[in-house]
């Protein structure tokens, strides 16, 4: 399984290009909220950690998931 850093610094390096308030990231960083993403900026930035790790998120995980941890710990299982 990938180290959790590692997945965690990549997760943050695919945000930054969608990041337009330059909001500080940390786990508990909510997409919707804190980020202020709109369904087609999610769903881009999806397609992008799609094929940077090389995964399949189902869109019941995409409704579970609402902070950047808990996108770094699905990831993780993901590719686990």
């Amino acid at each position: 399984m990938a180290d959790r850093q590692e997945i965690e610094t990549t997760v943050h390096n695919l945000i930054q290009p969608f990041n337009k308030k330059d909001v500080a990231l940390t786990d508990a960083t909510t997409f919707a909220g804190d980020l202020e993403w709109d369904s087609l900026t999610v769903m881009d930035f999806v397609a992008a950690v799609e094929d940077e790790f090389d995964i399949i998120i189902t869109m019941n995980m995409q409704a579970e998931i609402e902070t950047v941890g808990q996108l770094v710990d699905a990831v993780g299982k993901l590719k686990g």
